[in-house]
């Protein structure tokens, strides 16, 4: 059974597509956090970053500059937030990356703050 994305790519389910290419596609979200949010799909069907080879992900990156570059131009948005899940968190398992307009007092919660003593355990862990 394929999956949602690759229904868009091929046209069997409709999309609000703002940007596309040889590569990648990019549409609104139908469940936005914010006016204009964004997905990045490459049109071949990897399942994460992980299963990715550079050139793809070379594109994806350069796509979301030129989009992010229009949501500015065309919405007026303060700024972007990129968002990007592997395994766990992401829902549509179909690499896709977000482009979040971000407007002052837009009240879309996105970070934490876990302290200093769990970044320095963390970073420990990483490096030994």
């Amino acid at each position: 059974m394929e999956c949602i994305f690759c229904k868009i790519i091929k046209g069997e389910i409709p999309s609000y597509t703002i940007y596309e290419d040889d590569t990648v596609k990019a549409f609104l979200d139908i469940y936005p956090k914010s006016n204009g949010h964004t997905l990045i799909i490459p049109k071949q069907h990897f399942e994460n970053l992980y299963d990715m080879d550079i050139e793809t992900l070379s594109q994806i990156e350069a796509a979301s500059q030129k989009v992010g570059k229009l949501l500015k131009e065309k919405l007026g948005c303060d700024g972007i937030t990129r968002l990007q899940n592997n395994e766990y968190g992401q829902d549509v398992k179909h690499y896709h990356m977000h482009l979040i307009p971000r407007y002052q007092k837009d009240n879309v919660h996105l970070t934490g703050n876990t302290g200093l003593l769990e970044a320095q355990a963390t970073f420990q862990k990483i490096t030994q």
